[in-house]
């Protein structure tokens, strides 16, 4: 049941990520991503037995990467391309991080044994989903020898945030 579970939390917060990139570059339908996340979300939450875990664990890892990403388009180290604003963020990037955080509540957990291995994924692989976000034209980025420090500091820092305070709280 347990890989189950953890097969479709994965394929849910992929087909919204798929669905948020390619709604807004290749459908012409930007606001795809946010329906398809939304849909995500409330599923989630609806078969979660611990659903006051899960929000403060979504707001504790969806605000800070809300306000890293503003800070980066404020700073102009890189920009989406989309036509849907709030501010400086395409509206689907708060469905977007919100569907990431179910990653944090179901899959992450697993890196508490292997904390250094989590933090230097984290590391990698979150710079590196942004980085291929340029080839498909969803985001833009200007400085990229700022954008890949930022970027490597920020998702390292956010795992061992996560592991060092929020699995410990929760």
């Amino acid at each position: 049941m347990q890989k189950l579970k953890v097969f479709l939390v994965l394929t849910g917060y992929q087909i919204t990520w798929l669905a948020c990139v390619f709604g807004e570059t290749k459908f012409s339908y930007p606001m795809l991503g946010s329906w398809v996340g939304i849909i995500f979300l409330l599923t989630y939450f609806y078969f979660n037995h611990n659903k006051k875990k899960f929000i403060k664990l979504s707001l504790l890892i969806s605000i800070p990467g809300y306000i890293f990403d503003s800070l980066m388009v404020y700073f102009q180290i890189y920009d989406f391309e989309s036509i849907t604003k709030l501010g400086t963020l395409p509206l689907w990037m708060i469905v977007l991080w919100l569907s990431f955080s179910t990653l944090f509540d179901e899959i992450l957990t697993f890196f508490k044994n292997y904390k250094f291995l989590g933090i230097i994924l984290s590391g990698v692989l979150g710079p590196l989903t942004y980085y291929l976000g340029e080839p498909i034209g969803v985001i833009k980025i200007y400085n990229f020898q700022v954008f890949i420090i930022l970027m490597i500091l920020f998702w390292m820092n956010l795992m061992i945030y996560y592991l060092n305070y929020v699995v410990k709280n929760n």
